[in-house]
């Protein structure tokens, strides 16, 4: 399983579509095998789900996340664990133990309410 955490300086970055790096994390038996800091190249807000399709990532741990990513990384079927903070491998060590603190309604401070994206409807 992959899993990528939005990253700055070793801390959960808390706006996914600004995010600039995520580090990516190899889980096997409940254990880390691996990270790699990977750079979005400018990517941003949903063009980043494709990019961390790409990557065979499976499950996003960020900060604040708006609508129009969430529909791109659901269509891509990322599962979301936002409105997390602090140290970005405590957060994954967190998440193999089941201790993930997260908010599954975490969104970005200017995303508020229903808006449209890419031509569908998105809340």
């Amino acid at each position: 399983m992959k899993v990528a955490v939005t990253y700055e300086a070793g801390q959960v970055y808390q706006h996914f579509g600004h995010c600039a790096e995520f580090m990516i994390y190899e889980l096997e038996d409940g254990r880390i095998l691996s990270s790699d800091l990977v750079n979005t190249q400018g990517q941003g807000h949903s063009a980043l789900a494709g990019f961390l399709k790409e990557l065979q990532v499976n499950v996003l741990i960020c900060g604040g996340i708006g609508g129009c990513a969430r529909c791109a990384l659901d269509a891509a079927g990322i599962a979301i664990y936002g409105g997390v903070h602090g140290d970005v491998e405590d957060a994954v060590v967190d998440f193999l133990a089941g201790n993930l603190h997260f908010d599954p309604n975490a969104s970005c401070s200017h995303h508020t309410g229903a808006h449209t994206c890419g031509g569908h409807a998105c809340h």
